[in-house]
């Protein structure tokens, strides 16, 4: 395995780690009787991501450490494959 293969199993790894964190935060949001669209998640997700923000900051007055993990998940899945290719094309 050379570094390149490193980089981009490491960002399936987080790309996987968001999956997990997106899916708990629609879990919440379900829970508090927001109707989620099952058919546009895909596209959605960003957007019910923030609403779980904003929701949890009105509620506690701080942020949520999952909006904080699906921030870092989804900007360190793009940063490693990106530098994976990077390197294995270059």
């Amino acid at each position: 395995m050379n570094l390149s293969d490193l980089f981009l199993y490491l960002g399936l790894a987080a790309v996987i780690f968001n999956v997990v964190v997106t899916m708990i935060i629609i879990s919440k949001l379900s829970r508090r009787g927001v109707r989620i669209n099952f058919i546009f998640l895909r596209l959605l997700f960003p957007k019910y991501v923030h609403q779980y923000k904003k929701m949890v900051t009105q509620e506690t007055g701080k942020e949520s450490p999952l909006y904080y993990l699906w921030l870092v998940s989804i900007n360190l899945a793009l940063v490693l494959c990106i530098v994976g290719l990077l390197i294995k094309f270059l």
